[in-house]
């Protein structure tokens, strides 16, 4: 028995020294960023292994610098709108294609279907010049719809939510047409509500590619009173030199409402990834 408890003991002791090795390999880049944000440039640029902190003092105005140069409420407001929209739009859509496809049979269901997974398998980037035609024929450059353009409708989202609703008993649909309910009633009060996690699930992973995304913004938004974080950050590094410091010290005020919301929102974060696709 003892050498049981000792084997558990140590097999308890071994994988919290592995995850604890693990979250300080994730917790080194942000804190690397931090303090290269408080350093001077040629601080930054050093090859000496042991300038881990500032020799000079802590630099904070680094951060009034960056703040005072690029407008960052604007920059905040854009990037947040841009999150916001496309989060709400794939929630929608999503929910309702993924219902068509998981509950309903109609003709040419399985053939669309099959047009979702491929959009699914191609990378993304063939659709950038489509997207860019139709954005530059209607007139949305440096708009916030320019931004929420390629996220009205997502094919991972409708997968998902597919999946969701597949997951559901039939018998809930049949008590709810028993009782006098049509689809429409069907699909609002009683599967609708069923699949939050998922729909909790597909908002997170919106939320961060929208954050994360560069390419389009950099195309689509080409004036920086209409850019987001991500593409602002992208334009401040120079061709020949640059302001590393500034440059670290963006990148941490950039994180700053991604922060704030997975704070807010922690419970929600945990629940729709650890219940992904199915009740709560």
């Amino acid at each position: 028995m003892e050498s049981y408890e000792l084997k558990q003991r140590l097999t308890s002791i071994l994988i919290h020294a592995i995850l604890i090795i693990f979250s300080i390999i994730m917790i080194v880049p942000f804190a690397w960023m931090i303090l290269t944000a408080l350093k001077t440039n040629q601080e930054a640029i050093s090859v000496n292994p042991f300038y881990i902190f500032p020799q000079n003092g802590w630099h904070w105005e680094n951060f009034g610098t960056v703040w005072n140069n690029y407008n960052f409420v604007i920059l905040y407001k854009n990037t947040l709108l841009m999150i916001f929209f496309r989060v709400l739009c794939a929630c929608l859509t999503a929910t309702m294609a993924g219902y068509a496809f998981g509950r309903l049979n109609f003709p040419g269901k399985k053939i669309m279907f099959s047009l979702v997974l491929v959009q699914m398998m191609v990378p993304g980037q063939i659709f950038i010049i489509p997207q860019y035609l139709m954005i530059s024929k209607m007139g949305m450059m440096n708009t916030t719809f320019g931004l929420v353009f390629p996220g009205l409708v997502t094919a991972f989202g409708t997968y998902l939510l597919k999946t969701g609703y597949e997951g559901l008993p039939k018998d809930l649909e049949e008590a709810a047409s028993l009782d006098g309910c049509n689809i429409g009633q069907r699909f609002l009060k009683i599967m609708m509500p069923l699949t939050r996690s998922s729909m909790v699930s597909l908002g997170i992973f919106t939320a961060v590619f929208a954050f994360k995304d560069l390419m389009w913004p950099m195309i689509v938004c080409t004036k920086a009173e209409t850019t987001t974080l991500s593409a602002a950050l992208a334009k401040m590094q120079g061709q020949f030199t640059s302001d590393y410091p500034a440059m670290m010290a963006a990148a941490v005020l950039a994180v700053v409402p991604m922060i704030i919301i997975y704070v807010i929102f922690q419970k929600q974060f945990v629940e729709g990834i650890a219940t992904s696709g199915g009740k709560l």
